[in-house]
Parts: structure tokens; sequence; C-alpha cells
């Protein structure tokens, strides 16, 4: 259900935002039948990215029924190839994944921004529990026992848990004081999809170049998605050549894997950067997505870190709201708070960790990363446990992502 008249609502949770991770929280808690309100105003232009959810992810959209409706729209990604393009002296071996090594069908699928979101809004239109408020939220008010929402149509939302799913400008987590941490890198991430002649077989390729990775992504069909990390010179170039010239150049840069290529219109850039908020919640906030972390688009951790955090904070608001708890209370927040530090931790920490060795000129560490990568390639038991590490996660596997429905 859409309201979009001027209200003044009451729910358990409201979750601000409408991105797949603010729709994934909203869906999972009122599939489970929780009251929830989910505020998503106004939204941008056409979004052409794509997302790489890893197979936990996919678990847990099929529990909330939403995998179901949007899984022709992806593509499986079977195999991983990380190849050193950086022309040094110590050069890394290349190195392969197969998702059959350790008995996956796909490490993950590979599926465009929208359809995703397509799928979630329709299944949140079918939960009687969900009431979707069609207003930006333009402030948040912190009492004792309750959150207070103003929205831009002059309605309000209160609700006994917020969970802020509204991206690294947060209003949530500047409403509950929250400071983050974080740095910037020299260098842009430029996204586009393309065309191609050549078979992609379902193999996702991440070219290591001294500038950053350029990583080619299957898409359906003779189509794959482009996350070409370069620095901010070479973006504002590679944006303001002519298409022909950019076809060319992304020929050269894929060593014609692919064969003759077509990008499509419309592209983005972006900085790249880390911030991570100093806690995932205070004050009845719960912090999700990029309002909680964010880390550069390398290695596919992004969204899939968001829809951890959704699962997470709804596993534990759905088990305070069947014990009569206060939903929102400090020791759900702080539970939650508790759950996710290290899995963004060690996520935030690998990614760095990969893109400092591509830019560094220190031959040691260029040794390391090389030696580390060799042992990947070399070493079968290490090559299993890094792979199942990277799309299942020990240490964080709420419910959802074990295939365990809330409801």
């Amino acid at each position: 259900m859409v309201a979009d008249d001027t209200e003044h609502l009451s729910a358990e949770v409201a979750v601000v935002g409408g991105g797949p991770a603010g729709f994934m929280a909203a869906v999972a808690l009122a599939g489970a039948g929780v009251p929830t309100a989910l505020i998503a105003g106004t939204t941008g232009g056409r979004d052409n990215r794509t997302t790489a959810l890893f197979s936990s992810s996919v678990t847990a959209l099929e529990a909330v029924e939403v995998w179901q409706t949007c899984r022709s729209e992806a593509a499986p990604l079977k195999t991983l190839r990380m190849i050193d393009d950086t022309g040094r002296l110590w050069r890394a071996p290349e190195v392969r994944f197969d998702a059959a090594e350790i008995g996956l069908d796909a490490f993950g699928w590979n599926i465009e921004n929208r359809t995703l979101v397509a799928a979630l809004e329709a299944r949140a239109q079918a939960l009687p529990a969900l009431k979707r408020v069609a207003a930006d939220a333009t402030a948040v008010d912190i009492a004792e026992n309750r959150v207070t929402i103003a929205l831009a149509d002059g309605g309000t939302v209160r609700a006994r848990l917020v969970i802020g799913a509204d991206g690294r400008r947060s209003i949530c987590r500047n409403a509950a004081g929250i400071a983050t941490t974080g740095w910037s890198y020299p260098q842009t991430a430029v996204t586009f999809n393309l065309k191609h002649s050549r078979p992609h077989n379902d193999i996702s390729t991440e070219f290591h170049t001294p500038e950053g990775p350029f990583t080619l992504v299957p898409l359906r069909g003779l189509r794959m998605s482009v996350v070409c990390v370069v620095s901010p010179p070479e973006a504002d170039r590679l944006k303001a050549l002519d298409p022909a010239a950019l076809n060319a150049e992304v020929e050269r840069r894929s060593h014609h894997i692919i064969g003759s290529v077509e990008v499509e219109p419309s592209f983005g850039a972006f900085p790249l950067a880390v911030e991570t908020a100093r806690q995932y919640g205070a004050g009845r906030i719960a912090l999700i997505g990029e309002a909680a972390h964010v880390i550069p688009p390398i290695g596919a951790q992004g969204l899939n870190l968001g829809l951890r955090d959704a699962a997470t904070i709804a596993e534990l608001a759905v088990e305070a709201h069947r014990d009569g708890a206060d939903i929102g209370s400090a020791s759900v927040v702080n539970c939650y708070d508790r759950m996710r530090r290290a899995d963004v931790a060690t996520r935030t920490t690998a990614v760095d960790l990969l893109n400092r060795s591509l830019l560094t000129d220190l031959l040691p560490v260029q040794g390391i990363r090389g030696l580390g990568l060799y042992l990947l390639d070399q070493v079968g038991p290490l090559r299993r446990a890094v792979m199942r590490e990277g799309v299942d996660p020990i240490a964080a596997r709420p419910r959802l992502m074990r295939g365990e429905s809330l409801a």
C-alpha cells in the first residue's frame, strides 16, 4: 500500500530509504507480521548500475519471496578470474576461482539494480503489514519511547525503531549523533554496461592495473557490466570520449577477451572512499547499507554487506516483537551493533588492502600481493576456504542468509 497524501502514521518499525537494503529490511519485517512503514520518496534518474549478489544474498531474497520473480533477469557468476595487468616487474599469476570446486552452481548472480528494486517493490505491495510512504523524510526526532519522522508533505511517522537506509548523507545517522571515520582514494570508479560479440561463458574477469581494477561482470545474453577504477583525470578523459573511441578503449583494456564491444548510453562516475559509522546503532536508530558503511565497488562487497545488515536487524526486531519486548530498545540496537562490527571491518580491510597494493610502488608490497595470489592459485584447501568465506561468511549468517524464513 502506498500513502501519497499527508498522513500521521504509527508503526512498530519505520525504514527510511528505498534502495535494495531498505526494501529488504522492510519486506523481511512485514513478511513476519511486524507493522512497518517504508519511507521512500523521490528517486534519482534511471539507475543503470548492477549488483553481483553472492549466493547467501540470493538465499535471503528467496526466503522473503523476492528472488523468484527476478531470477530470470540475472546472470550466474560461475567463474571468477583475477589477472595482473600492472606491467610491473613482479607480476602475480592469474588466479581462477570456479564455483563448482566448492559445490555451488554459481558464486552469485549479477542483476541490474532497477530490476532488483522492482521485484522488491512488488513484494512490498503484497504485504498487508507494510505501509509505503511516498514522501521524503526531512527530520528525525528521537524521544525516550519513540522516534518521530517528519515528512516533506507535512505528515509524520512514529515508530519504536527506525532503520536508517538513507545513504551516506543519512539524516537518521545525524539525528542519532553518530560520527563517521574514513578516508578517500585518488581514484574514481567509472561504471557502465556494454554489449559484446563473444560469449562471456558466465566468467567475471578482474584486470588489476596500476590505477585500480578493471572488472567485467556478466549480464544476461551478450552483455556485461563494467567497473573501471582509474585516476580522476583519466575518468574525465574516458567520459569525454566519443562512442567509437570509448568502445576502442574498452576493447584495449579488456584485451579483446569478449570481442568487439558497444558501450551502452549513460554511465556513472563515483569517487572512491571509505566511510564507516562509529556505531551502527544508537537511540532507537539502526543503520544499514551506506548509512552505516561505504566501501569501494571492489569485490562486490557493498550491497551484499547491506543485505546482511538488513537481515540481521530484521531478525532481532522480529524476535523482540514476538517476545513482546521493546523493539527499539537499547538491548536490540546494541546487539545489532555488536553483530555487524566484525563482518564490516573484515570486508573493509580486505578491500582496502587489495586496492592499496595496486596503487603502491613499493616492491615488497607488490611481492607480498603476488605471493598471496600465487598461494591461492596453488593451494587448493586455502583457495576453497577463501571462496567459501567470500560468498558466505561464517561469522555473519543471519537466519535469512541460511534460507530460514522469519515468518
